[in-house]
């Protein structure tokens, strides 16, 4: 079943290892076939190293699973909780890399102190509240994206794609699963940038000007982008 999507799903699991953002069994990433409202996913617990395409999990947006005979990430809900809410969104990843990490767990926002991160986010990497007592005790992963959801009511989650988790770590997604994998380890770069830029400087320094964040998102990302050699 959707061995296309479960090879792509395999080969961005497979790419956050090459990478670096993850160790040993840390982190996952998911893709979605729209049309048939089916989400491939990296089963619970299995290494990188051992991970196979038959593997990968097909899920439903209910969280039930209809392929496979492993379990699926214990993160699936936090999954199936951003694409329900963000429908323009393809695939979803999650690490613990070491800066980003270190950013959700200061319970800050990673401020946008260069072009580096405006090329690929249109301003800060938001960080969300801390989840309530009551809703962990419940459901924590479908709460940790709700929380999400919650941060991003007034953010366009195509312009931001990536956030921390206060206490917990980063989330990224995109177009399709690489591109989320993609966007993970450019939010690991921006964080461990923002991590030495703050070491140096002794303080916060100012964010980068907003017109300069906004002529670098845009060249590669606005309506009439011009990075790059273009479609022939």
């Amino acid at each position: 079943m959707l061995l296309q999507l479960r090879q792509a799903v395999l080969d961005a699991n497979l790419e956050l290892n090459r990478r670096g953002v993850v160790l040993y069994t840390w982190g996952n990433v998911s893709g979605i076939d729209r049309e048939a409202g089916l989400i491939a996913i990296k089963p619970s617990g299995v290494d990188y190293a051992a991970m196979t395409v038959d593997d990968i999990v097909i899920v439903n947006l209910d969280n039930e699973v209809v392929w496979g005979e492993k379990k699926p990430s214990s993160d699936t809900r936090t999954h199936t909780a951003l694409y329900r809410a963000f429908p323009q969104i393809g695939g979803v990843a999650h690490t613990h890399s070491t800066h980003a990490v270190a950013w959700a767990q200061a319970r800050r926002a990673i401020p946008c102190l260069g072009t580096t991160q405006a090329d690929y986010c249109a301003g800060e990497v938001p960080c969300t509240a801390p989840l309530p007592p009551e809703e962990v005790r419940r459901d924590y992963e479908t709460a940790t994206g709700d929380a999400i959801i919650r941060r991003f009511q007034a953010l366009d989650p195509a312009a931001v794609p990536m956030v921390l988790v206060a206490g917990h770590g980063p989330f990224s997604w995109g177009t399709d699963a690489d591109d989320a994998v993609r966007n993970a380890v450019i939010l690991e770069e921006a964080a461990r940038m923002a991590t030495l830029t703050v070491t140096i400087a002794g303080r916060d320094p100012e964010p980068l000007e907003d017109y300069v964040l906004d002529y670098h998102y845009e060249r590669k990302h606005g309506p009439n982008a011009w990075y790059g050699q273009g479609k022939k």
